[in-house]
């Protein structure tokens, strides 16, 4: 889905505080009981609660389902991208927000900017748009759960890309650097720089072919395999040159002047896994392979040294070194691992016809373990609901008690000081809240029948 921004504006305390009541509602309902979103909220007044709720539900942050047998609302991602926004707004991080650079399988890019006008990428994951096909094609991990879990698995990329991109930059490797994370969106630093997949010629392929392929071994060597190494995911940063402008640029790609300097930068982290993986020696191959395939296919060049391999790479690695143990300390558990590997199968752009890699029994047979904590508030206890025996266990979200905000922090302090027009350059609009809170929601133009906004 697109993000729009243009009901952000209207939204009022009590609207935020009803939209974060049914987010931590969808911890154990597909459908959130409207009983229960009043509860959450705090708010008093049952004819204020069922205001915003429809304030939320023209604006297409919740929405009704077909069919329910009680009266609810379900959270969806335009209603997640608020929240989240809202949470980098307050933090200072995104002041304004521009245009759409970029739309990958899993994910949406757009550009940013902070307080202080430096340029920032923020990146929203989106799984289930695409690799829900790609998983109930090829593996059966869902078994009794269903798709209602994509939401909390876009939570858990975004905070392991997170915490991948933390360490790798601290440690000096070619990474942009994380800025921020919230929910499911990561907000990362701007790089000038194009895809590999968008260059049809360099000065020397064979230095280029020989940085990514040290790439791939150094972070081996740190106990790291990437997992979806390809034109896609490597940006190629130029310095020096003929003022820093490109030789020529067609349709097909671009090609750099002779004297530049090509600085390869790796990003997009959700598939990284660690070279204690049952598969790993399958991923790093499948990385090695898809960076010849590519220069051999676009680049003409033929590397004659076979390799490099797996086993030749974590020869003599040191324990202390290791990232894949220090994130797993830092809060990304294992547990967490599990739980988006499980679901999500890193499928290269280049290999989409390749097999599945079989799955793990050990993880196959821990999935009993991984049950869904029972839920915090009794919902038969809420006063006028009595939901359908059937309908408690429909599509739980799986998220853990500190992915919502707590209702305290739901409070909007806006700064009131006049803001530098200065920042609305470059295509850029300021993400403007309500300065008054007791303002009501103007309504917003939608196409959606009067009757409801059933899905």
């Amino acid at each position: 889905m697109k993000l729009d921004t243009r009901a952000l504006r209207y939204l009022t305390t009590e609207d935020w505080r009803v939209l974060a009541a049914v987010e931590q509602g969808s911890k154990n309902h597909e459908v959130v009981p409207t009983p229960l979103i009043a509860q959450l909220s705090g708010m008093r007044g049952g004819n204020n609660v069922h205001k915003n709720i429809s304030t939320l539900a023209k604006d297409g942050l919740i929405a009704k389902v077909k069919n329910a047998r009680y009266d609810g609302y379900r959270l969806t991602y335009g209603g997640l991208d608020y929240l989240a926004l809202n949470t980098h707004r307050k933090g200072d991080t995104i002041f304004s927000l521009g245009n759409q650079i970029g739309v990958g399988k899993e994910s949406d890019i757009y550009v940013c900017a902070s307080p202080s006008s430096r340029q920032l990428v923020l990146k929203l994951h989106r799984l289930g748009r695409i690799s829900f096909r790609t998983v109930k094609a090829n593996r059966d991990y869902l078994r009794n759960r269903n798709a209602g879990s994509w939401m909390y698995l876009s939570r858990l990329a975004a905070q392991k890309e997170h915490a991948f991109m933390k360490v790798l930059h601290r440690e000096g490797f070619p990474v942009p650097e994380p800025v921020a994370w919230s929910r499911h969106t990561v907000v990362m630093e701007f790089i000038d720089a194009f895809p590999l997949r968008m260059i049809d010629s360099v000065p020397d392929p064979g230095k280029l072919y020989a940085e990514l392929m040290d790439m791939i071994v150094q972070l081996a060597q740190r106990g790291l395999i990437h997992g979806d190494f390809n034109e896609f995911n490597i940006l190629i940063k130029e310095k020096g040159g003929s003022g820093g402008q490109r030789e020529e640029e067609t349709e097909e790609g671009s090609a750099f002047a002779k004297e530049a300097t090509l600085t390869p930068i790796l990003i997009d982290f959700p598939q990284t896994l660690s070279t204690n993986h049952t598969n790993a020696e399958f991923y790093f191959d499948r990385d090695v392979n898809c960076v010849k395939r590519y220069f051999e296919r676009r680049l003409r060049y033929t590397s004659d040294e076979p390799g490099p391999f797996l086993k030749d790479a974590i020869k003599g690695i040191d324990n202390e070194r290791r990232l894949d143990v220090e994130v797993e300390a830092t809060g990304f558990s294992r547990k967490m691992a599990k739980e988006l590997d499980r679901f999500v199968e890193p499928v290269s752009n280049e290999v989409e016809g390749a097999e599945a890699v079989p799955a793990d029994e050990d993880d196959l047979e821990d999935e009993d373990e991984d049950e869904q904590e029972e839920a915090e508030i009794d919902i038969e206890n809420v006063e006028g609901f009595e939901p359908e025996r059937e309908s408690r266990e429909a599509g739980a979200l799986e998220q853990p008690d500190d992915a919502t905000a707590s209702l305290e922090d739901l409070a909007l302090d806006d700064d009131l000081a006049v803001k530098d027009p200065r920042l609305f350059a470059d295509g850029l609009s300021a993400l403007q809240m309500s300065q008054d809170a007791t303002v009501v929601a103007q309504k917003v133009k939608t196409k959606k029948k009067a009757a409801g906004w059933a899905i």
